[in-house]
């Protein structure tokens, strides 16, 4: 039976941090081997013998030799530090063009779900070669997603939103782990990750039941709600307009700022008062206990579709063809 030493690297990022282990273990051995090389040598050389009474002489070094044992761990430590901080600080910014996906955590499953409506249960499908970006929370405990071949861990955290990303290499079957002990069964809390063809991804979205996008039905929950009785586009309710506010900063009560993100519309709607709008009176009622981790992810996605994603940017070769034209 074969058994592999370390997970198959399945991502863009798994050949980064393998490397970098790799880096830390080497030094690590090299450094273990050489302080207790040096204790046995001075435990041998320095051993009391016949006619001394077992001190040895103090020897006084030089100044150059505190400088070499000071600076080189050092150097290798800034090396561990900047090799590690590139790579979180990749890992922590995905991506414009990424497919969002949420994924919600609850004892003991994964509940995940695509911007086109599709529902899975400790299951994820995703395609190759496409950056994947994951906004995360979790109904209950601390838990933490974890797929070891695209060497991903990112905690998820009950009232709050937490993102990571990567993107798949090759196609196949990964396991995917709660890293966090969440409980009693926290060891059943698995699932797999498939990474399929573009076409074979294309195949899986349009089949299963259709229940709309998480837009529509966010759209359609905001109306049950009787939220559309006081966010009125044309701005003439008694609450602000939603309109254009996804990615904007938000000017509020007290004359500070903030940034219309996912984490500000969630607290939006449980915890309305925590930050209100500028000109306007916290009327809004909360929703806490009312609607879901599900419902709120659908009413986040209904107001980002409220702001109308920018155009991209024509290619080069594009740009150039237009201009020999004229």
């Amino acid at each position: 039976m074969k058994i592999p030493l370390f997970p198959e690297q399945a991502s863009t990022f798994a050949p980064d941090v393998d490397h970098l282990y790799f880096y830390l273990v080497a030094v690590s051995v090299f450094f273990t081997i050489l302080i207790f090389a040096s204790i046995f040598f001075l435990a041998i050389k320095y051993r009391k013998r016949a006619g001394n009474d077992g001190v040895p002489k103090a020897v006084h070094t030089g100044i150059a030799l505190e400088i070499v044992w000071s600076v080189i761990p050092f150097g290798l430590s800034m090396v561990m530090f900047g090799w590690g901080a590139e790579i979180f600080f990749r890992e922590s910014r995905p991506p414009q063009n990424a497919l969002s996906i949420y994924v919600v955590a609850k004892q003991w499953m994964w509940k995940l779900e695509h911007m086109e409506g599709q529902r899975e249960i400790n299951e994820l499908h995703i395609p190759v070669g496409r950056p994947i970006r994951l906004t995360m929370t979790s109904e209950d405990v601390i838990h933490s997603f974890y797929v070891p071949a695209f060497r991903t861990k990112q905690d998820v955290v009950p009232g709050r939103y937490s993102t990571t990303w990567f993107t798949p290499t090759q196609t196949g079957k990964y396991h995917l782990f709660c890293a966090e002990y969440c409980g009693t069964k926290h060891s059943g809390m698995t699932g797999w990750v498939y990474v399929l063809s573009p076409e074979d991804y294309q195949d899986w979205l349009s089949g299963g039941k259709k229940t709309g996008t998480l837009a529509e039905r966010g759209e359609k929950l905001f109306n049950d709600l009787a939220c559309s009785n006081c966010h009125k586009p044309d701005n003439s309710g008694r609450c602000p307009t939603l309109v254009n506010v996804f990615g904007s900063n938000v000017k509020l009560v007290g004359g500070t700022t903030a940034k219309a993100d996912e984490a500000y519309i969630r607290e939006s709607i449980l915890r309305p008062d925590a930050k209100v709008v500028f000109g306007y009176q916290p009327l809004m009622p909360t929703f806490q206990g009312q609607v879901t981790e599900e419902d709120v992810l659908e009413l986040v996605e209904y107001v980002k579709s409220l702001t109308p994603k920018p155009l991209a940017p024509a290619p080069a070769a594009d740009n150039k063809a237009q201009a020999s034209n004229r």
